[in-house]
């Protein structure tokens, strides 16, 4: 299995080089070690953490149980992701579905 360089990603063998399956970066096939190669299915999106400034939450799971400092709407998408250590509580990060203002909140 090779990695990309640039994101850290896994590559895929097309057309006889390795393509990063996130960013789209290229490199060249090592034929000595292509026998150690696997290509698999790609990763769904369901598996994705995305909490960086661009990321899109539309469609992930709806918290109701929320207010957005903003604009006081109720709802807002959210990922969770664990932030601190296995035996501490996971983070959860939120969109409004209103404004689009993003929050955090540690349980």
């Amino acid at each position: 299995m090779q990695f990309c360089d640039d994101c850290g990603s896994m590559m895929v063998t097309r057309d006889g080089e390795m393509v990063c399956t996130s960013c789209g970066a290229t490199s060249e096939r090592d034929e000595e070690r292509a026998a150690e190669f696997v290509s698999t299915e790609s990763q769904s999106d369901d598996d994705l953490i995305e909490t960086e400034e661009g990321a899109d939450f539309e469609g992930k799971p709806t918290a109701t149980d929320v207010v957005c400092d903003e604009c006081e709407h109720g709802e807002a998408w959210y990922t969770i992701k664990q932030t601190g250590a296995a035996d501490e509580p996971p983070t959860r990060f939120f969109k409004c579905k209103e404004c689009g203002y993003r929050w955090r909140e540690y349980n």
